[in-house]
C-alpha cells in the first residue's frame, strides 16, 4: 500500500511539472477572444491581400487556370488547417505550430521554424504595406494632396499606426479583425452578385461574357502550363494568415469547441470567395485587361462603368492589407515570446504588458517592417515582388511545421503514446504525404520563377547559416531551460527526464492537452 501510495505521489508530481512547463508559456496571456471573432479571424485569414492585390498580375501571367490554382492551393490550404486543428484540440498553445514542433520533434526545430515563421511574417509586414502605400496613393487622382505623398511616407504611416493598435489589448486585435472580414466578405459577396448577373444576363455594354468568353481568349492555357505554375508562389501566398486560428486557440475563450467549427467552415469559403471570384473575373473580361498594378475588381467596375466601385474596391483592398498586417504583428508577437520562454529568442521577448501582449515581439516584426519602408524608398515599383516570394517561402515552412508534427503525432497515437481527439484530419498520415510533396513542388516552382524567386532561394545560402549561427548562440540557454523540464515534450535538448515505469504506470498527463501519453510498463514484461 505505500509502494502504491507512494507510486501515486510521483505520478502526480511528474504530472503537475509538465502541467507548470505547458502552462509557462501561456501565463498572462487573456482569453480575449471571443467565438464570434474567431469564427471571423478564421474566415478572414483565408481571404488576404494576395486575392485582392496579387490576383491580377497572376491572371495577366497564367490565364483562367487561375482558378484552378487557387482551388488545389485552398485544398491543401483546408488539409492543413484540419491537421492544426487537430493539434490545436489535442493541446491549445498561443505559440501555435512551433510549441508543436518543439514537442514532437524537439528544440532545435521549434527555433528553425520559429524564427523562419518570423522572417516570413516580418516580410508579409512590407508586402502589406507597401500595397496599401500603393493603393492609398491610387487616391491622388482624386486628391492632389495623397498623390504627392511619397510611397515610403505611407508606408511607415500604416506599420506605426498598425502596431499601435495591436499594443493595446487582444480584444482590440479581435474586434478589428472581427469588422476587417465583414468587409472583405461584403465586398466579394457584393461582386460575385454582380458578376453572376452579368453572366447570366450579359453585360450592358454589349461585352460578351461567360465560358466563351475563356475560349475566345486563348484557352485555359494561354500562355503555356509553367508560366500557370510559376504563379503557384503567389497563389500560395494568398493563402497566408489561415494557420492564424492555431496562434489564437491560446487567447480564446473554449477552444475544444470553436476551433473545430471555425475550420470547418473554411473550406466552404475558400470554394466560394477565391475560387468563385477569380472564375467569374475569366468569365467577365478578358484575362488580357487585367495587369499587376491594379487590384482585378477595380478593373472589372471601371470596366461597367460604375465609377464610385473603384474609390469603394481600392478602400476594400486596403481593408485586405490593414488586416494582413495587424494580423502578422499578431501571430509574430505570440511566437517570439514562445521562442523566449523556451530560450530560442532573448528573454525581454517573454514580457507581456499589463494587458496581455507580448509586445517585444511585435516591437521587433515591426523594426523589420520599417526596414521595408527604406525598400520602398530605393526601389518603390520593385519591393512588393521582392518580399513576396520570401514571404511564400517562410509560409511553406510553416506550414510544413505544421503537417510534420501532426504525422508524427499521429504515429505516436498508433503506438499508443498518445490518443488523437475525436476531431481528426481526414485520412492521415496520407494527407500529411501528399500535403509535403505540394510543399516540394511549390518550392520547386519558385526556383523556376526567375530571376526574383531564384534569387529567393538562393538567399537561403545567406539565412540557414545565420539560423544555424544564432542556434549556437543560444543553444546553451536553451538546454538550461530544458533542464528544468520533466516530461516527454520531444527529442533532446527538450527532454530533460522520461517519466518511467519506476515512477507511474499510469497515463502520462501531457501538460494542458486533452489528449495523454500512455506509457509501456516495462515492469509486466
Amino acid at each position: 500500500m505505500a509502494a502504491s501510495g507512494s507510486d501515486s505521489s510521483a505520478a502526480s508530481r511528474s504530472s503537475e511539472a509538465a502541467q507548470n512547463q505547458f502552462e509557462a508559456e501561456q501565463e498572462g496571456f487573456k482569453k480575449g477572444l471571443s467565438p464570434r471573432q474567431l469564427q471571423m479571424i478564421a474566415i478572414g485569414g483565408s481571404i488576404g491581400t494576395g486575392l485582392f492585390l496579387g490576383t491580377g498580375g497572376r491572371l495577366e501571367s497564367a490565364g483562367p487556370t487561375l482558378f484552378i490554382l487557387y482551388g488545389v492551393a485552398g485544398f491543401f490550404g483546408y488539409l492543413i488547417l484540419r491537421q492544426l486543428g487537430e493539434l490545436v484540440v489535442h493541446r491549445p498553445s498561443s505559440g501555435s505550430f512551433v510549441s508543436y514542433c518543439r514537442e514532437f520533434f524537439g528544440e532545435k526545430s521549434a527555433y528553425f521554424t520559429g524564427w523562419m515563421y518570423w522572417l516570413s511574417w516580418a516580410t508579409t509586414t512590407i508586402v502589406d504595406a507597401t500595397a496599401m502605400a500603393i493603393y492609398i496613393r491610387w487616391f491622388g487622382q482624386y486628391i492632389d494632396f495623397i498623390g504627392s505623398i511619397p510611397q515610403w511616407v505611407l508606408a511607415f504611416l500604416v506599420i506605426a499606426a498598425v502596431t499601435v493598435m495591436n499594443l493595446i489589448s487582444v480584444k482590440v486585435f479581435g474586434e478589428m479583425e472581427f469588422w476587417f472580414a465583414i468587409v472583405k466578405v461584403a465586398a466579394l459577396v457584393a461582386f460575385m452578385v454582380v458578376g453572376i448577373l452579368f453572366v447570366i444576363f450579359g453585360s450592358p455594354s454589349g461585352e460578351p461574357t461567360g465560358f466563351s468568353l475563356i475560349s475566345q481568349s486563348g484557352g485555359m492555357l494561354p500562355n503555356g502550363l509553367l508560366a500557370a505554375l510559376v504563379v503557384s508562389q503567389g497563389v500560395v501566398f494568398a493563402y497566408s494568415g489561415i494557420e492564424l486560428v492555431g496562434t489564437a486557440s491560446g487567447e480564446t475563450q473554449e477552444p475544444e469547441r470553436v476551433i473545430p467549427r471555425a475550420i470547418n467552415s473554411v473550406i466552404l469559403r475558400i470554394a466560394v470567395f477565391y475560387v468563385g471570384s477569380v472564375l467569374l473575373l475569366c468569365l467577365l473580361l478578358p484575362y488580357t485587361r487585367y495587369s499587376d498594378d491594379e487590384s482585378p475588381f477595380v478593373t472589372f467596375f471601371a470596366s461597367i462603368g460604375v465609377d464610385a466601385a473603384g474609390p469603394i474596391m481600392q478602400l476594400v483592398v486596403i481593408t485586405a492589407a490593414l488586416s494582413s498586417l495587424n494580423a502578422g504583428l499578431y501571430s509574430t508577437g505570440r511566437i517570439v515570446h514562445s521562442m523566449a520562454m523556451a530560450g530560442s529568442a532573448p528573454r525581454v521577448a517573454q514580457k507581456l504588458t499589463k494587458g496581455g501582449v507580448p509586445f517585444v515581439g511585435i516591437l521587433l516584426t515591426t523594426g523589420v517592417g520599417m526596414l521595408g519602408v527604406v525598400l520602398n524608398y530605393f526601389v518603390p515599383e520593385a519591393a512588393f515582388e521582392i518580399v513576396l516570394n520570401m514571404s511564400a517561402v517562410g509560409i511553406i515552412v510553416g506550414w510544413a511545421a505544421i503537417t510534420l508534427p501532426h504525422q508524427k503525432f499521429v504515429s505516436l497515437a498508433k503506438k499508443g503514446l498518445y490518443q488523437r481527439p475525436k476531431y481528426r484530419a481526414p485520412l492521415a498520415p496520407f494527407t500529411n504525404w501528399i500535403t509535403m510533396a505540394f510543399f516540394v513542388a511549390v518550392m520547386i516552382l519558385i526556383a523556376f520563377d526567375y530571376p526574383v524567386g531564384t534569387y529567393t532561394l538562393a538567399s537561403m545560402v545567406i539565412i540557414i547559416p545565420l539560423l544555424i549561427i544564432g542556434w549556437f548562440m543560444v543553444r546553451r540557454r536553451v538546454m538550461e531551460v530544458a533542464a528544468q523540464r520533466e516530461g516527454y515534450t520531444g527529442q533532446f535538448p527538450v527532454v530533460a527526464q522520461w517519466p518511467t515505469t519506476d515512477d507511474t504506470n499510469e497515463p502520462f498527463d501531457h501538460g494542458r492537452s486533452n489528449t495523454t501519453i500512455r506509457l509501456d510498463d516495462e515492469d509486466d514484461e
